[in-house]
């Protein structure tokens, strides 16, 4: 059970609730930009996994924020990655599970 509270639900919880939070923020003309909330849902699973960042040294108010814009754009792309890898093993988790069970439910003797 905490195999599958750590693979299946908790992935999917975090993924729901920055779904919600961030949905309202990529509305346009009453539609939703998909690309831009996968980018803007990727960003706290992209940031841990980047290997290199590049820090603002010797730039005015526009460089520096020019850097950590391009930072946090490559943690979005990143973290996309990452979040559809982790939406992809939740869904392969849970159909060997709900096959397992099934199977094994399947297999029980019936009592006459």
């Amino acid at each position: 059970m905490k195999k599958m509270i750590k693979k299946v639900i908790a992935p999917v919880l975090v993924i729901t609730v920055l779904f919600t939070v961030l949905r309202p923020f990529c509305i346009q003309d009453g539609k939703c930009n998909y690309l831009l909330l996968l980018l803007l849902m990727g960003i706290p699973f992209g940031i841990g996994k980047m290997c290199v960042w590049m820090v603002p040294r010797g730039f005015d108010l526009g460089g520096t924020l020019a850097v950590w814009t391009m930072n946090f754009l490559i943690g979005g792309l990143i973290g996309s990655i990452v979040l559809l890898a982790m939406i992809g093993q939740a869904i392969i988790y849970l159909s060997v599970f709900l096959l397992t069970v099934i199977t094994g439910i399947h297999k029980i003797p019936r009592i006459k």
